[in-house]
């Protein structure tokens, strides 16, 4: 009876925090999209530098050509790796409240691991309660004895 019951207490709570993770999927999937396009104020400014250089100096002290392309090869960069990131994460918030996926969600929440703070906790916490072998047993996944 006792072993029963904490079986039950485990996946409720177990439930409880798949359910908790995938909302701080969702939340921190759109801090990170949000955040991705900050560069493109950099974007702007070289397309600027690219297609009007007059406005930015002198004739014969303007920016030279490749400072425009440097900054839309970076800022694009950084957009296109922001972007991906946070449609990973809303990626795993999903597959955690579907209970699928386990090894991609479990991957993403390493990566996630790479962004300070909040990153970094949520992979952390993520991490955690994968490793759970009653968690693991939630999607499907059973483990040898």
């Amino acid at each position: 009876m006792d072993s029963t019951y904490a079986a039950v207490q485990q996946q409720i709570a177990d439930n409880e925090h798949l359910k908790l993770l995938a909302i701080f999927h969702y939340i921190a999937g759109g801090l990170a999209a949000f955040f991705s396009c900050i560069p493109f104020i950099h974007l702007a400014i070289g397309l600027a530098l690219m297609f009007a250089p007059q406005q930015f100096g002198s004739p014969n002290n303007r920016p030279p050509q490749f400072l425009g392309m440097f900054f839309v090869l970076i800022a694009s960069f950084i957009i296109l790796l922001g972007w991906t990131q946070a449609i990973l994460m809303f990626l795993c918030g999903r597959f955690i409240s579907r209970r699928a996926h386990h090894t991609f969600c479990f991957v993403v929440g390493c990566v996630e691991c790479l962004f300070m703070p909040f990153g970094t906790i949520l992979g952390v916490f993520t991490i955690i309660v994968l490793i759970r072998p009653s968690v693991k047993e939630l999607f499907g996944i059973r483990e040898l004895s």
